[in-house]
């Protein structure tokens, strides 16, 4: 829609058919523009809506807009068509056509009478009064229809462009809802009985409350776009509708893992029981490696091993429990929760045992160790030597006696060792350091 150019003096024949030329293009794009806006799917949708908010106060003025356009268009296109008949009068026109074609044409010769209620509604451009009768030249009036058709056509664009988008994928996302409830039941995900089953009763009500508001006021899902002049500019707001989208992918991944423990809670349970069964076992190895070195090794503070927690059975029994009764969403967390007690369990039971017979493996080592240095000195025809015997002896005697000191033991290791290097002329075996004493700094 454009605007015709500035007014002036008495116009000559070629600048009344200038002008003329140029208001009938303008009228020709008035015109369709104004058909299409009629024409609008938002506009019809608007008038047939029943609508609340910010949306109902805006079409209550859009329609007084869009009355007033076609109001003012009536009256453009009468003085257009007096324009044209003044100018066909003859050929060339007399100078009183001019004068008149002039004030048709460029001063305020459009006298526009609308109703109280159109002019009570339409928006006030430029300061204006809102009276019920005004007069316009025909550029003011082509400026004044293009902004109230900017006006609008951004108020329709708007509600259609949040029409458009958000009611279709609200439905989708009810539709996908309405899947998750299903499996949800279908794995005891109730609510009440579960956050997951509270959680889709909640986005339920908030998604149908959100429908209706779009439906009656989409204008307050509407974001203009900032600096942007052109009608339509902006985007709907689906920052309430991602939301529940977001909720409402969490809800099901929760309960494909619910699902997901109805097809190997058998498998998990098996693996638990076995698990467990391990750490029991390695309790009672390290409860009787315990005797065996309180009786075997002397001087030795050794570590008490605890029994097996009664407690992981009984959270077994109850998972054992929820899966013959089907109850799968507390079967989930449950076990979740025991597989990583019961590794834990098995751990600590590992570590009981290595500290539980340490002492054992410091006397094993004791004795590799010996034995390593009787073999070598017999390859070098030492094995008869009466004072490697007479040492020899004195340490196999501490090593496999019952109990054993462990650090009387290593010394009489070490001076076995000595004693050979000194014998084949090899340089002295270092000191080294004892077993750990656990007896404390009272031994």
């Amino acid at each position: 829609m454009g605007v015709t150019g500035p007014p002036g003096p008495v116009m000559d024949r070629d600048e009344v058919d200038r002008a003329l030329a140029r208001l009938g293009a303008e009228h020709e794009a008035i015109e369709t523009s104004l058909l299409a806006l009629q024409d609008h799917a938002g506009r019809r949708l608007l008038e047939g809506a029943d609508l609340t908010g910010t949306t109902k106060e805006r079409w209550t003025s859009t329609e007084a807009s869009i009355t007033l356009l076609w109001a003012y268009f009536d009256a453009y296109s009468d003085a257009l068509r007096a324009a044209r008949e003044i100018r066909s009068r003859r050929r060339w026109s007399s100078r009183e056509d001019l004068v008149e074609l002039t004030e048709l044409l460029r001063g305020d010769s459009v006298t526009i009478a609308g109703s109280a209620t159109a002019t009570a509604n339409a928006p006030t451009l430029h300061g204006g009064s809102g009276k019920l009768s005004e007069q316009f030249s025909l550029v003011t009036l082509v400026e004044r229809m293009n902004e109230l058709y900017a006006i609008s056509l951004d108020m329709v664009v708007a509600a259609d462009a949040v029409w458009s988008a958000l009611p279709a994928r609200i439905d989708l996302l009810a539709a996908e809802l309405q899947r998750t409830r299903q499996l949800a039941h279908s794995a005891g995900v109730r609510p009440g009985e579960h956050p997951a089953g509270d959680d889709l009763e909640r986005i339920t009500r908030i998604l149908t409350s959100l429908r209706a508001q779009v439906v009656s006021d989409p204008l307050a899902f509407w974001v203009p776009a900032q600096g942007s002049s052109a009608p339509g500019g902006g985007k709907p707001d689906t920052s309430k509708y991602d939301r529940e989208a977001r909720a409402l992918d969490e809800v099901r991944r929760e309960i494909d893992a619910v699902l997901t423990v109805r097809q190997d809670a058998e498998a998990r349970l098996v693996k638990l029981r076995d698990v467990l069964s391990r750490a029991d076992r390695t309790l009672a190895e390290a409860r009787s490696a315990r005797g065996e070195v309180l009786a075997k090794i002397a001087a030795t503070e050794v570590p008490v091993v605890s029994g097996p927690p009664t407690v992981l059975q009984e959270q077994l029994a109850t998972a054992a429990e929820y899966r013959r009764h089907a109850q799968w969403h507390r079967l989930s967390p449950l076990l979740e929760s025991l597989e990583a007690k019961a590794e834990d369990e098995l751990l600590r039971a590992r570590e009981s045992l290595s500290e539980v017979t340490q002492p054992l493996a410091v006397r094993a080592e004791l004795r590799g160790r010996l034995d390593a240095y009787k073999a070598k000195v017999a390859r070098h025809g030492l094995a008869e030597d009466p004072f490697l015997i007479e040492r020899y002896d004195a340490a196999r005697r501490m090593l496999w006696s019952a109990p054993c000191d462990l650090r009387v033991a290593e010394q009489a290791v070490l001076r076995f060792q000595h004693a050979a290097a000194e014998l084949l002329g090899a340089p002295r075996v270092p000191q080294q350091g004892g077993p750990e004493d656990r007896r404390g700094p009272g031994a």
